[in-house]
């Protein structure tokens, strides 16, 4: 496995090991208390998109994928689910936060409620249709769920959007590695509708 080992918790029937986290400190509780009070709303624990997201978003300039890293706006969004779900919705990174439409907002909220949990169930970061079925399908037969994920863009710089056949690309957004497609993903680019756009259409 990759990722250096940055915590290990051991019990008498499991082991779990943190992975190549941003920070890893221990604190107390009161610490504890304090960063959990300014994380932003958490889609492991409401269905339904908190008005203060897009009050928030709809006054920021910052890019969407550095909003989407942003642990008090959303919290729980990593790497893998910036990438993943604003290709799934042809969403251009670079995009700033206060011009994406609310519907699209409410799509990616909507998608992190329907596979965050999954992940959480499955111990793999799973965003692909056919992958959520497969581990729905292992979950549901008793079994751990677990499979290797396939990707679009994430980690696939240098090769063909499956979507496209433009090459993904690699650049730094947040701190992070961002991969994302400049072909249908480019704000200005006209010749490839947008899924919700599609979706809007009568």
């Amino acid at each position: 496995m990759a990722g250096q080992v940055r915590l290990r918790m051991v019990s008498r029937t499991h082991v779990g090991d943190l992975r190549g986290p941003i920070v890893c400190e221990l604190v107390s509780p009161q610490e504890w208390s304090e960063v959990r009070a300014g994380l932003g709303a958490d889609p492991l624990r409401g269905q339904v998109l908190p008005e203060e997201v897009l009050d928030r978003l709809h006054r920021t300039r910052r890019a969407i994928g550095a909003v989407l890293l942003d642990q008090t706006v959303v919290a729980g969004v990593g790497n893998v689910y910036r990438a993943e779900l604003l290709h799934r919705h042809a969403v251009d990174p670079h995009t700033p936060a206060r011009r994406v439409p609310d519907e699209v907002v409410r799509l990616l909220w909507d998608d992190l409620v329907r596979l965050m949990p999954l992940g959480v169930r499955t111990g793999r970061i799973i965003v692909a249709d056919e992958d959520v079925e497969r581990a729905q399908a292992l979950l549901d037969a008793g079994r751990t769920g677990r499979i290797r994920p396939a990707y679009a863009v994430y980690r696939r710089h240098g090769r063909p959007c499956p979507r496209c056949a433009t090459t993904v690309v690699k650049e730094t957004m947040a701190g992070r590695n961002l991969f994302w497609c400049p072909g249908c993903q480019d704000a200005d680019d006209r010749a490839h509708p947008r899924p919700w756009q599609a979706a809007a259409s009568p």
